[in-house]
C-alpha cells in the first residue's frame, strides 16, 4: 500500500494520481477532433500519462532525463509532460512556430534526450538539425501522417510509446508508485525558455515547489474552483499557459479544453464559452480590431447604438459592479441587453467570470474598452522566473494602469533604482547551465525582475523594462512601452517601435493592422493589392497620421511622436524581428531599419516645450 502523502506538499505528478483516485470519472480534459469535443477523465489522463512515461523508460529514459515537446497545444502535450513527470523526467517546451535553428538551440542547450513532435512539419525541423544533437536518442511523433517512408531508427509514434508503456507495466506494476514515492517538492519538473528578446533564450528551471506555489496563487487570486473552465491555446512552452493548463487545474480539479488548432480559437471560444480566459495584449488588440471591423460593417442605426452604449458606460467601466449607482446599473443593464451581450457572444466570453491580460504591457484604453463591454478583465504581472503570476488585480479594486497587489505567497519591494524585487516560493531555482545569469538574477534572496515599477495604493504599477528606459538628448527619461501602447490602442495600428535614446524627440516605426486597415480601405474605396501597396497609400498614411495625433493628445509633450515611418512589411519571427511570443527584438529592428530611422531625424521638426 503506497504511503499517504500530504496533499499540500504533493508534486504535480502525485496530484495527477491523487485526482485519478478521488474523482476518476470527472472530466479533466476535452480535445476537439473533427468538430467533436472528446472528453478525457482524470482516470484516462493518469493512465495515458502513466503508459507514456513507462514507454519512455522502456526506451531508455533515466530519472531526471530531459523530454522536449515541440507541438501546438493538445491533450498529448500535457499527457507527455505528466508522463515524463511520473517517471522523474524533466519537460522542456519548444515553440511550434520556431524555425529549425531555434529548435536546434533549445534541444541542444537543454540536453534533450527525447523530443515529442506534433507532426511531419515539426519532425522535419528536428531531422534537419539531428547531427547537431548528439544527446537526442528518440523522436516521438503524435500525428505520423506523411512519415510512412521516413527511414530513421530514432522515430517512434506516440501510440507506439503508449503501447510499449502498457506492456512494460505488466512486468513492472509498482514502478510508477516507486518513482512517485521518491519525488519531492524540490525536484525540477519543467524548464521554460525565455523569449530571448535581447539574446539567446535562457532555460528557467521550475521545481514542483515553484509550480505548486503558483497554482495556489492562481486559485486564490482568480477564484479557481473545480467548475472553472478554460481554453488552452497560448503556447504551453510559455509559463502563462502552464499555470492555467497544468498548475492550477491539477490542484483545483478543473477542466481544460484544447481546440483543433490556434486558427480556430474564436470558434472554439464561442462553443465552450469558458469561465476563465487569458489573453496576451496582442489577443485583446485583435479582439478589439474584430469588434471595430464588425461595427464598420454594421453602419447606420446599429453602429450609432453601439457608439452610444460605449459612451454611456465608459465613465464607470473601472468601477466594481457592486459599487455602481442604481442609475449606472440600469444604464449598463439596458446597454447589455441591446448591444454588449451580442458582442460578448461574438468573442465567446459571455460566461467569463474573470479574464486576464498579462505577459506584456497593454494600453489602458484597450483594457477600459473591454471593461466597458462588461468583460471582467484584470491586469496581471509575472515572469518566467516567477513561475507565472506574481501580482494581479482584484475585480473589486480596479486601479487603472496597475497590475494589482502581490498574490498569495509572494512579497514585492522596490529597489534603490526603482526595480521591482520579488521573493517567495514561486521564484525559480535558477537558469539551466548558466550560473552567472542565476547569480545576477537572484541576489540576497530577492529576484531582480529588471522592471521599473512603483507602488500606489498597495498596487504595483509597471513603468517599463529597466534596460528599455530611454533618455532623450534633452535629458528626459521616457518609457517607450507607455508611448507604444498608447499608439497601439488604435485598431488600425498593430505594432509601434519608439526611437528616442539620445535623440532630440521621439519618433517611431509603425506597422499597420492589415485586416482592419484593409477593411477600412474597402469601405472607403481605397485601392490596394497587397500589404506593401496598402502601407504606401497616401490616404492610409493620412489615417495613421490622425491616429498618432489622437495618441499624442494623451501623452506629455516630451513623449509625443513627432515623426513616424510606416513599415512596408509585417514584422516576422523568421526574419528575427520578433520572438516566438511576438515580442519585438528592438536591437535587431534598430539595426535593420537604420536608414529609415536616420531619415526620421534628417529634417527635425520643432520640438514641443518640455
Amino acid at each position: 500500500m503506497p504511503q499517504a502523502l500530504d496533499h499540500d506538499s504533493m508534486t504535480l505528478p502525485q496530484l495527477l494520481r491523487d485526482n485519478a483516485r478521488r474523482m476518476p470519472n470527472r472530466i479533466a480534459l476535452r480535445q476537439k477532433d473533427f468538430g467533436i469535443w472528446q472528453p478525457i477523465t482524470w482516470a484516462d489522463y493518469y493512465n495515458r500519462a502513466k503508459h507514456f512515461g513507462l514507454g519512455l523508460v522502456s526506451l531508455g529514459l533515466e530519472p531526471r532525463g530531459h523530454v522536449a515537446i515541440l507541438s501546438e497545444n493538445r491533450a498529448e502535450w500535457v499527457i507527455a509532460q505528466l508522463g515524463a513527470g511520473l517517471v522523474g523526467g524533466v519537460t522542456i517546451g519548444v515553440y511550434a512556430t520556431s524555425p529549425a535553428n531555434e529548435v536546434s538551440y533549445v534541444l541542444g542547450h537543454s540536453d534533450a534526450e527525447v523530443v515529442v513532435c506534433e507532426d511531419q512539419e515539426q519532425t522535419d525541423k528536428v531531422l534537419e538539425c539531428l547531427e547537431e544533437l548528439p544527446k537526442l536518442r528518440r523522436i516521438v511523433v503524435i500525428d505520423p501522417k506523411g512519415l510512412r517512408h521516413y527511414e530513421n531508427d530514432k522515430l517512434s509514434t506516440f501510440k507506439e510509446v503508449l503501447e510499449k508503456g502498457a506492456s512494460y507495466e505488466k512486468d513492472h506494476p509498482a514502478l510508477i508508485d516507486e518513482c512517485l514515492a521518491g519525488q519531492s517538492p524540490t525536484d525540477i519538473g519543467l524548464i521554460v525558455y525565455t523569449s530571448g528578446s535581447t539574446g539567446k533564450p535562457k532555460g528557467a528551471m521550475l521545481s514542483y515547489r515553484n509550480m505548486r506555489a503558483q497554482g495556489t496563487a492562481v486559485i486564490e487570486r482568480l477564484g479557481y474552483t473545480e467548475v472553472t473552465t478554460n481554453l488552452s491555446y497560448l503556447p504551453l512552452c510559455h509559463v502563462a499557459e502552464q499555470m492555467l493548463t497544468v498548475m492550477a487545474p491539477l490542484q483545483s480539479g478543473s477542466c481544460v479544453s484544447f481546440g483543433e488548432s490556434i486558427r480556430t480559437v474564436q470558434e472554439d471560444l464561442r462553443e465552450i464559452a469558458p469561465t476563465l480566459f487569458l489573453g496576451v495584449p496582442r489577443i485583446w488588440e485583435k479582439l478589439h480590431s474584430a469588434i471595430h471591423i464588425k461595427m464598420i460593417e454594421a453602419r447606420g442605426f446599429r453602429r450609432r447604438l453601439y457608439e452610444k452604449a460605449v459612451s454611456l458606460c465608459e465613465p464607470f467601466a473601472e468601477k466594481a459592479p457592486a459599487d455602481r449607482s442604481l442609475r449606472e446599473k440600469m444604464v449598463f443593464g439596458i446597454c447589455y441587453l441591446l448591444v454588449f451581450r451580442a458582442l460578448q457572444n461574438f468573442i465567446g466570453l459571455r460566461r467569463a467570470k474573470v479574464a486576464l491580460t498579462g505577459a506584456a504591457p497593454i494600453s489602458p484604453l484597450i483594457v477600459r474598452f473591454f471593461r466597458t463591454l462588461g468583460i471582467p478583465l484584470i491586469e496581471v504581472y509575472g515572469l518566467t522566473e516567477t513561475s507565472g503570476m506574481v501580482t494581479g488585480q482584484r475585480l473589486d479594486a480596479l486601479l487603472p494602469g496597475a497590475v494589482g497587489p502581490a498574490v498569495h505567497g509572494a512579497e514585492v519591494d522596490i529597489g534603490p533604482d526603482g526595480e521591482l524585487l520579488v521573493r517567495g516560493d514561486m521564484v525559480f531555482e535558477g537558469y539551466y547551465r548558466n550560473e552567472e545569469a542565476t547569480r545576477a538574477s537572484i541576489r540576497d534572496g530577492w529576484l531582480h525582475t529588471g522592471d521599473v515599477a512603483r507602488i500606489e495604493a498597495g498596487q504595483v504599477k509597471i513603468v517599463d523594462r529597466l534596460k528599455d528606459i530611454m533618455i532623450t538628448a534633452g535629458g528626459k527619461n521616457l518609457s517607450p512601452s507607455e508611448i507604444e501602447n498608447t499608439v497601439k490602442s488604435s485598431a488600425f495600428i498593430k505594432e509601434c517601435i519608439v526611437i528616442a535614446e539620445g535623440r532630440r524627440y521621439p519618433a517611431a516605426l509603425i506597422q499597420i493592422d492589415a485586416e482592419t486597415v484593409g477593411k477600412w480601405a474597402e469601405e472607403n474605396r481605397v485601392p490596394f493589392t497587397n500589404y506593401k501597396s496598402l502601407a504606401e497609400n497616401r490616404r492610409v498614411r493620412e489615417l495613421i497620421d490622425a491616429e498618432v495625433e489622437r495618441a499624442n493628445r494623451q501623452l506629455a509633450p516630451v513623449a509625443q511622436i513627432k515623426k513616424f515611418h510606416l513599415l512596408t512589411k509585417e514584422l516576422d519571427h523568421d526574419d528575427d524581428e520578433v520572438t516566438a511570443t511576438m515580442k519585438v527584438r528592438r536591437a535587431n529592428i534598430y539595426r535593420k531599419y537604420a536608414a529609415e530611422i536616420e531619415g526620421l531625424y534628417r529634417e527635425a521638426p520643432a520640438v514641443a516645450a518640455e
